[in-house]
């Protein structure tokens, strides 16, 4: 009654009928637009704000259901004829258990070309050694997610076939069993404890930013997001970084580097991160407006940059881009830094080229980046030095 009911609703038939134009006039528009992009340059430069698309899956939906109702109400039609004429009626739990099966297999399918369409999409093996451990998490995680998955969607839908109603049968009322409920709570309790176990340990190590001893330092390197853009700042010949302080940002000291503190003089900016490959690395993540997220793929390094909360992540790459490119046989390959926090408007502009190569590559490139204390910043700061006339000793007189 209360599906006759919404059918027969002026309303809803008349949104429909607006939700059928506004798709119509999409489609039709967007496929202007492509006739005349071959015609016009200009076209070209008309982008898809996704609107079109979306109208299309909207429209799409809102037929299918529309189907499934005209359906249904032949189906019932049908169903009523058949009792008139004193037939016997449509077998509904029949259909049903048929539609499970069918469900089941087409959801199989589903599963299955998810798999191998978006699985060719994965991601290649990590190209940092923290990476590897990670990768590790995931596929264990994701092979036993998916062997419980799978089994328990083959027995829901094979026993909603199987034991669909049968007036010929009666069923057996179950309302407790002991050992059903220790299987079911003891072993996904077990399994769960094993993952987070491994989960934990994995991320320990991970995590432990304490350079080993006999170990060279890590390589310190300021990344600051603001909108919509990754600054960063890489150690000078002292190889350490100089203080920061956000009232110091203006519009020629963009980072708000501290020029008293003796260690800045020589710190170093950069529009690619260069990293030398097999050495360890800390980003000092900074974010200055709003929460940015520091995220690169290949390394499997992601950390969120919140404003007033420096934070940092160590890892080592393991694959120079040369390397990759002949393992993924794209010349034109590389690794990137991309904010994974929807920022703002111009979110998608936060990129940053990332390059791993040898350490006499990455010595040779740090050699020719400039220092931030530049001459403007000099002048704006009165860095420029001043000449004191310097007063001669004298002789206290005591008169």
């Amino acid at each position: 009654m209360g599906f006759k009911n919404l059918i027969n609703s002026k309303k809803i038939l008349s949104l429909l009928a607006v939700f059928m134009l506004l798709g119509t006039s999409m489609l039709f528009a967007q496929g202007t637009e492509s006739a005349g992009a071959t015609a016009s340059p200009a076209a070209d430069a008309v982008k898809d704000n996704g609107l079109a698309t979306a109208g299309y899956y909207i429209l799409l939906f809102l037929i299918v259901c529309f189907v499934i109702g005209i359906v249904g109400k032949i189906l019932r039609v049908f169903d009523l004829t058949q009792q008139i004429q004193g037939k016997e009626p449509i077998n509904w739990n029949n259909v049903m258990g048929i539609c499970c099966l069918i469900f089941l297999i087409a959801g199989a399918y589903g599963a299955y070309w998810e798999f191998t369409v978006h699985g060719s999409m994965i991601l290649p093996g990590a190209a940092s050694e923290h990476g590897v451990k990670i990768d590790e998490m995931f596929w264990t995680t994701t092979v036993l997610t998916m062997i419980v998955f799978v089994i328990t969607q083959i027995l829901l839908f094979t026993f909603l076939f199987r034991y669909r109603y049968n007036a010929k049968r009666r069923g057996h009322f179950l309302p407790h069993n002991n050992t059903i409920e220790k299987v079911w709570t003891i072993a996904p309790a077990i399994v769960l404890t094993v993952l987070v176990i491994f989960g934990f340990f994995t991320w320990q190590k991970i995590t432990d930013n304490v350079d080993a001893k006999g170990e060279p330092a890590s390589i310190n390197i300021d990344i600051t997001g603001h909108q919509f853009a990754w600054e960063l700042r890489y150690p000078g010949k002292d190889a350490r970084l100089g203080a920061t302080n956000y009232k110091l940002v203006s519009g020629i000291n963009k980072l708000g580097i501290n020029f008293k503190d003796k260690y800045s003089y020589d710190d170093l900016q950069a529009d690619t991160m260069y990293l030398p490959v097999r050495k360890s690395v800390r980003l000092n993540i900074h974010a200055q407006d709003v929460i940015h997220s520091v995220y690169m793929p290949h390394f499997r390094v992601q950390l969120n940059a919140v404003p007033g909360l420096p934070v940092f992540f160590k890892f080592k790459p393991t694959i120079t881009t040369a390397e990759m490119r002949t393992k993924l046989d794209k010349p034109n390959f590389e690794y990137e830094i991309l904010c994974n926090k929807i920022c703002g408007g111009s979110h998608y502009n936060m990129k940053k080229i990332v390059r791993v190569v040898t350490e006499a590559e990455y010595q040779a490139w740090l050699s020719q980046q400039k220092p931030y204390l530049t001459d403007g910043i000099k002048k704006d700061l009165k860095f420029a030095a001043e000449k004191k006339e310097v007063q001669p000793n004298r002789l206290a007189l005591n008169n």
